[in-house]
């Protein structure tokens, strides 16, 4: 399977500084390198868990709650728990082409 195949919305490739947390715990910087209204995926060197909650912040915008849906290597997908407004969806997509 390739590109979008299989997958619940379409994804669209970003470049984002982005800051995360998983409860309880700070913040720390993410690059966001592909972005769909369901999900995201992104590099980090920190460690994070298949299944754990974690909060997505982008540039003024309020935080965003997701799930770890999977990890490889220092890569790992996220699922929003709730869908992203597809006009929240292309505020992102235009911050990250404005850079």
């Amino acid at each position: 399977m390739s590109g979008n195949e299989g997958r619940r919305a379409l994804r669209k490739a970003v470049s984002l500084r982005a800051r995360l947390r998983e409860r309880g715990a700070n913040k720390f910087t993410i690059d966001v390198v592909d972005l769909s209204t369901t999900g995201f995926r992104c590099e980090t060197s920190f460690t994070l868990y298949e299944g754990h909650a974690v909060w997505l912040t982008l540039p003024g915008l309020a935080g965003l709650e997701a799930t770890v849906a999977w990890k490889r290597g220092y890569c790992y997908g996220f699922a929003f728990n709730r869908p992203l407004h597809p006009a929240v969806f292309d505020h992102i997509v235009a911050l990250s082409e404005a850079q």
